[in-house]
C-alpha cells in the first residue's frame, strides 16, 4: 500500500535499525456503493444436493450488472453437476482508486485485504496489469504462499467471453486447489473456456467436493 514518502522513510529506517516487523499503513481508501442479493439460482436435481458454496463477488470495474448476475447464474448450473448449491451471493459495487480497478498483484493484495470479502471470492476487474496478462485467474492455496490475501480468489478482467463458463471454470480450479487443466472435448476444465466445454467428470467433482470441504470454502448439505 502507499505511504507518504516521510512515513515510508521512517519505516524502512526503524526497520533497518531496530528490526522492527512492521509499520502501521493507513487503510485503502474505498467506497461500497450498493449490495446486490444475487438470488434464483440454479440448483442440482432434487435430492442430489451434497455441498453448498456461499461466494464473496465484488465489481471493481464498473461492469454491468446484468453480465454479473447471467454469469454466476449459469456457473450455478454447472457447479450443480457436481451437487454443488451456490447459495449464499451478494455482489459488491465497490468504488476504489484507479489503480486498484485492475487486476495486478501487488494491488490487488491491498484490495483484498481491505475488503475481506467471504471465500471463495470473484473479482471482476476492469482489466489487468499481470505479465503475462489473462481474461482470468484463479489463485488457489498452492499458488497463494506469496500473496497469502489473494488465496481462495478469482479475477476476471472486463471483456473475458463466455463469462458464464469461465466463472465456472475458475471457481473449479480454487475449489480443488489445482491449476490442471483436461482437454478432453467438451469439459470444462479444458484450457480454452468455450460454451462448448461445460461436462466435468465423475474424478474432479469428488476432488473439488473434498478439497473444497478440507479448505472450508465447502460445507456439507
Amino acid at each position: 500500500m502507499s505511504l507518504k514518502p516521510a512515513l515510508q522513510m521512517s519505516c524502512l529506517a526503524l526497520i533497518g535499525a531496530l528490526a522492527l516487523p512492521s509499520c502501521a499503513i493507513a487503510p485503502l481508501p474505498l467506497r461500497i456503493e450498493q449490495r446486490i442479493a444475487i438470488s434464483g439460482l440454479p440448483q442440482p436435481a432434487s435430492g442430489h444436493t451434497t455441498h453448498d458454496l456461499a461466494l464473496g463477488i465484488a465489481d471493481i470495474g464498473h461492469w454491468p450488472e446484468t453480465e454479473i448476475t447471467a454469469a454466476v447464474h449459469q456457473a450455478a448450473r454447472l457447479l450443480a453437476q457436481c451437487g454443488i448449491r451456490i447459495t449464499r451471493t451478494e455482489l459488491l459495487q465497490v468504488s476504489v482508486a484507479e489503480s486498484h480497478r485492475y487486476f495486478y498483484t501487488p494491488r490487488s493484495r491491498e484490495l483484498a485485504r481491505a475488503l475481506q470479502l467471504p471465500k471463495p471470492a470473484i473479482y471482476f476487474a476492469a482489466g489487468t496489469r499481470q505479465i503475462p496478462a489473462f481474461d482470468a485467474e484463479a489463485i488457489g492455496r498452492g499458488n497463494s504462499r506469496s500473496r497469502p490475501e489473494l488465496a481462495d480468489t478469482v479475477w476476471i478482467a472486463r471483456g473475458a467471453r463466455d463469462l458464464g463458463i469461465v466463472v465456472a471454470h475458475e471457481l473449479a480450479h480454487v475449489l480443488m486447489d489445482s491449476g490442471a487443466h483436461d482437454n478432453t472435448p467438451g469439459n470444462l476444465m479444458a484450457e480454452s473456456t468455450t460454451q462448448e466445454n461445460t461436462q466435468l467428470t465423475a474424478e474432479q467433482c469428488a476432488r473439488m467436493r473434498d478439497t473444497g470441504t478440507r479448505n472450508g470454502l465447502l460445507h456439507p448439505a
